[in-house]
């Protein structure tokens, strides 16, 4: 048996192309990529990791660090990315729940994590945002003919957590194959070859930068600038040199702010990909009216990587995720009873395929529930199949409204809001109310300049909603609370005005 992932990996890479660019000009080649990860997967084996060991990583973004991952893969050890942000107290949890056999994490937070990992019989090792550190002091000596470890298509790759915005994360066990798959899908789909560049600015913790643009990059032979963040006068300075991005909204939010952003600049470019969080139509029309060029929105979850992409050729229509991708079959379900809805109905999205992750780690009854008899997933996401075919996600599931009896889809309320004058962005929640059970509440971010009041709101939306669907509240803030990859965190919100309609009986 081969290493399912990394034969893949192996067999599209060039020895002598450019794998990666780092910020201060370094280039490692793919040769190079094989020798590293060899020495990296080396210095694991010798420090007790074991296939089928997780190997928790807290680390900043570096190039090292993306060899880290691929030395996982090589050693048979399970990659367990932790967001950079995480405390001691989140990390005491992820530690004791996936039960590493090795933490590397930042030389500045290896007290604590010490003490942490020490408790539960895991070892630590560090790795700096410079990409040094002791696990690289011992792997400089390691060999670079390492043998991989046999791993099949149904062996575990990676353990990535959920964003756990309702109770306790939930560790999502995603296979070789989920990963292979996947990558190979959109590496067809997106049309990328060895010729393409592309500029990656996102963190190496979530799905997003570590396995949609990363393990594409790979399969295809191609080569990436490897931004530590998203810079604005970065990015643009390396449009010239790259055809294609991927980031997320806010991305695409602060290059609109840059005067650099032109025709011009943008003429060596061939796809921009958005994803993470939804992307504002008025964002897709400002971008392209810049660039010529239109935004590709697309639709993952840490689950099940990426499930529906906009077309590469064809129309790709602000406000939708597309179509579901080449060996994905999606649905959309009454939630309540899980019966298909027909066409133009809004319901729960369900998908199956390839893609599609293992089930929890040590969570079967967790697991069982989110998976119907037939194989399909249940996401979590409400949406609906218009009659062209384009999926629309509108919202969570936990984040419907339910006013007065009613159910209520935030993102219709929003995409109303969101098209007044003097408005940049909404976010629709569900407050407790003595009343309703939930009363209809608007979060709006005004544009600069602009002096829209709540009852301009509510005046703009009286012709344009059901009563039962405006809101009962408008509330005005400078910005929406996000998480790392741009996702309005409406669980915040929810907290913040919890009491705003007074007490509930």
């Amino acid at each position: 048996m081969t290493n399912h992932l990394f034969d893949a990996i192996r067999s599209a890479a060039d020895p002598a192309a450019t794998f990666v660019e780092d910020s201060k000009g370094r280039v490692w080649t793919y040769g190079e990529m094989l020798e590293e990860s060899s020495r990296l997967a080396a210095t694991l084996e010798s420090l007790g990791v074991r296939p089928g060991d997780r190997v928790a990583v807290q680390v900043e973004k570096s190039v090292p660090a993306l060899m880290l991952y691929l030395a996982c893969v090589r050693a048979g050890a399970v990659y367990l990315p932790l967001n950079t942000a995480y405390t001691l107290n989140e990390i005491e949890y992820f530690v004791g729940d996936a039960e590493p056999s090795l933490v590397v994490c930042d030389p500045r937070n290896r007290a604590g994590i010490a003490e942490i990992a020490a408790a539960k019989g895991a070892s630590v090792e560090t790795l700096d945002e410079a990409g040094e550190g002791s696990l690289i002091e011992q792997a400089r000596t390691a060999p670079t003919d390492y043998e991989d470890v046999a791993r099949g298509s149904d062996d575990l790759a990676a353990i990535l957590y959920t964003s756990g915005t309702t109770g306790r994360s939930k560790g999502a066990m995603l296979s070789h194959d989920n990963l292979l798959s996947n990558a190979l899908t959109l590496r067809e789909f997106w049309r990328f070859t060895s010729s393409d560049r592309l500029i990656h600015s996102l963190p190496i913790f979530h799905t997003h930068g570590l396995f949609v643009a990363t393990n594409v990059i790979l399969m295809s032979g191609a080569s990436m600038h490897f931004l530590p963040k998203f810079d604005p006068d970065e990015v643009i300075r390396l449009l010239g040199s790259s055809t294609v991005m991927m980031g997320v909204p806010t991305f695409y939010v602060r290059l609109l702010q840059h005067p650099g952003l032109t025709r011009e600049a943008a003429a060596n470019m061939r796809l921009f990909i958005s994803g993470s969080a939804p992307l504002l139509a008025e964002t897709h029309r400002a971008f392209f009216g810049k660039t010529g060029h239109a935004i590709l929105e697309r639709y993952g979850m840490t689950e099940t990587n990426m499930n529906t992409s906009n077309p590469y050729e064809g129309d790709r229509i602000a406000g939708t995720v597309g179509f579901p991708l080449p060996g994905v079959d999606l649905r959309v379900t009454d939630p309540a009873s899980g019966n298909a809805l027909p066409q133009g109905e809004t319901g729960m999205i369900e998908v199956k395929g390839p893609n599609v992750f293992k089930g929890y780690w040590r969570m079967p009854e967790k697991t069982q529930a989110e998976f119907r008899p037939d194989g399909f997933f249940i996401t979590g996401d409400l949406g609906i199949i218009d009659d062209r075919g384009y999926v629309h996600i509108v919202g969570r599931g936990k984040d419907l409204v339910i006013s007065g009896g009613y159910n209520i889809y935030p993102k219709e309320v929003e995409t109303e809001i969101d098209q007044l004058d003097g408005v940049v962005e909404s976010a629709v929640i569900g407050v407790a109310h003595p009343d309703f059970g939930e009363g209809v509440t608007a979060v709006v971010v005004r544009k600069p300049g602009a002096t829209i009041k709540e009852q301009d709101i509510l005046d703009g939306l009286s012709d344009r909603l059901a009563r039962y669907k405006q809101p009962k509240r408008v509330i005005f803030v400078d910005e929406l609370p996000r998480n790392t990859m741009g996702k309005v965190q409406k669980n915040v919100l929810r907290n913040s005005y919890a009491d705003l309609y007074g007490p509930v009986a």
